[in-house]
């Protein structure tokens, strides 16, 4: 079986904006989180599709992905973790009430507030699970890194041709990421906000999937001003 999972459990603090979470800001007619869905539904791998978001907006989320539902995929709409992980093992044990056991199955987790997602991205990741348990949708990057521990000085800088942006989807097998969660200490689970991560330091391949520059992510002010400016265009 193969899960789509969304990840809309944030609060938005960096957008600082009072009346509402980034996700759930109004892009042209309808949510943010919506437009996500809705590239999501056209997938028709998918089995069902889950948005994990807070507890305070479960109502508007299900009466805006009604609205603006497509096709036949089955959305479910639960409530979402403390954080990040959090909200994707929220979303598994949704799946697992309803479905049971599915630890074979395929998750694709994605964040809600990257609009411009292109479906051929969305497969990649499920296809690239036919040989592996984890996946992550990267671009290379196309400015120079610099590391800096105390961000006063440079400590190194290295080869570009090595360095790649992280993107989303991240995609696993429900068992793999379960067992590599469940071995962190409530410390690690804390501070790794990246589940591609957690099989990293669990010495576990993670594969690359082809990102696109277009998949933004809305984090700031001038991040929702250029995905209204994106959406005008007909970049959706």
């Amino acid at each position: 079986m193969i899960f789509g999972a969304l990840l809309a459990g944030g609060v938005g603090s960096r957008m600082n904006i009072e009346s509402m979470p980034k996700q759930f800001l109004p892009l042209g007619s309808k949510p943010v989180f919506v437009h996500t869905l809705q590239k999501f539904q056209m997938v028709s791998r998918f089995d069902a599709i889950y948005v994990g978001v807070h507890k305070d907006w479960l109502d508007f989320a299900r009466e805006s992905a009604a609205e603006a539902s497509l096709g036949s995929v089955p959305v479910h709409i639960v409530a979402g973790g403390e954080d990040r992980n959090g909200t994707i093992m929220s979303i598994i044990a949704g799946i697992e009430e309803r479905y049971g056991a599915v630890d074979d199955a395929v998750i694709v987790t994605h964040d809600s507030v990257r609009p411009f997602v292109k479906v051929s991205t969305i497969e990649a990741n499920i296809s690239a699970l036919a040989d592996c348990d984890a996946c992550d949708t990267v671009i290379p990057a196309t400015d120079t890194i610099v590391e800096s521990d105390k961000g006063l000085f440079i400590d190194s800088i290295p080869e570009r041709r090595r360095m790649f942006q992280g993107q989303t989807p991240q995609s696993f097998r429900i068992g793999a990421l379960k067992e590599v969660y469940g071995r962190l200490s409530e410390d690690d689970r804390r501070i790794l906000t990246d589940a591609c991560k957690m099989f990293v330091m669990a010495n576990r391949p993670v594969k690359l999937v082809e990102g696109d520059v277009t998949n933004i992510k809305l984090t700031t002010v001038m991040d929702y001003k250029v995905a209204q400016a994106m959406l005008e265009s007909g970049a959706e």
